[in-house]
C-alpha cells in the first residue's frame, strides 16, 4: 500500500528585530534645555504670586483683629489711661504716633491656674511641654502699646504673628469721611483737636485702622528694628474703618 505524499513543511520564519533606538547626547541636552526654559517661566509667574499668598490674611483673621481692636480700645483695666473704656480709646489712638507707643495685637497663651496680674488679664505661660490647651491653657487675644511691660512678658507666650495697628481719625467734609491727622481727635467737622476725651464734643470717634504684619517677633527685632519698621512707609494687609462710642 502507497503511502500518500507528506505535505510539504512550512517553514518558520524568523524575524530579528533591531534593538530600540535611545536619545542621542544632544537629544537629551535639547530637552533638559526646553525643561530648564519652562521651569524659570513658571517660577517667574508662580513666586510673586506665592509671596502675596504669604503675606495676605483670610477674612476670618481680619475680622478676628479687627474685633480684637474694637474691644480692647474700650475694655478698661486697672492702670489704664482714665476712668471709663471711652478715656482709654482716646488716649490710645492719640498716643500711638511713636514707635515706642505703637498699639500691637497678638495673641498669647493663657495660664488658667495663674494668679491674674493687675490689670485683670492672665499671666502667660511660656512652657506648654506636657501641657492641654483648653484646660490649662487659653489662646486669650490682646491690644497693647509697645512700650506696655506687660507686653514684654507676654512675648515668649505669643502664638502666631504680631500685628502692628495704625489708627487715623476721620472727620466730615463735604458729606464724606475723611482722614485726618495721626494723633489728633477733631470733632466730626475737623474742628479743633480735642485735648482728652472730657473735652471731646462727640459721642463717637470713627478712625481708620491700618493692620501690618511684622516680619518678626523677636526680642532682639523689636528692640533694634522695629522703629525702622514703624517709620517706613509700608503697604497695610488689610485697612477697616471702625468706631469708639461713650
Amino acid at each position: 500500500m502507497l503511502l500518500p505524499p507528506a505535505p510539504h513543511s512550512k517553514l518558520m520564519k524568523f524575524s530579528s528585530q533591531s534593538p530600540a533606538r535611545g536619545f542621542t547626547l544632544i537629544e537629551t541636552v535639547i530637552a533638559i534645555g526646553v525643561l530648564a526654559v519652562l521651569l524659570t517661566g513658571f517660577m517667574m509667574v508662580f513666586a510673586p504670586a506665592a509671596a502675596g499668598i504669604k503675606q495676605s490674611i483670610s477674612v476670618q483673621d481680619a475680622d478676628r483683629l479687627s474685633s480684637t481692636l474694637e474691644q480692647e480700645l474700650v475694655t478698661w483695666r486697672t492702670g489704664n489711661p482714665g476712668t471709663t473704656g471711652f478715656d482709654k480709646a482716646f488716649s490710645l489712638i492719640t498716643s500711638a504716633k511713636t514707635a515706642s507707643t505703637a498699639l500691637l495685637i497678638y495673641q498669647y497663651r493663657a495660664d488658667l491656674a495663674g494668679t491674674k496680674r493687675a490689670d485683670g488679664t492672665l499671666p502667660p505661660m511660656t512652657n506648654i511641654t506636657g501641657k492641654v490647651a483648653g484646660k490649662d491653657y487659653v489662646l486669650v487675644p490682646m491690644l497693647r502699646q509697645k512700650s506696655d511691660g506687660l507686653f514684654t512678658a507676654d512675648l515668649p507666650a505669643i502664638d502666631g504673628g504680631i500685628y502692628l495697628v495704625k489708627c487715623t481719625p476721620l472727620y466730615f467734609k463735604s458729606g464724606a469721611l475723611t482722614l485726618g491727622t495721626p494723633g489728633t481727635i477733631t470733632d466730626l467737622k475737623g474742628g479743633a483737636a480735642a485735648a482728652n476725651a472730657a473735652a471731646y464734643p462727640e459721642a463717637v470717634i470713627p478712625f481708620a485702622a491700618d493692620f501690618y504684619t511684622l516680619p518678626a517677633k523677636a526680642k532682639s527685632y523689636l528692640e533694634n528694628k522695629f522703629t525702622d519698621f514703624f517709620t517706613t512707609p509700608k503697604t497695610p494687609v488689610f485697612t477697616r474703618n471702625l468706631a469708639v462710642r461713650r
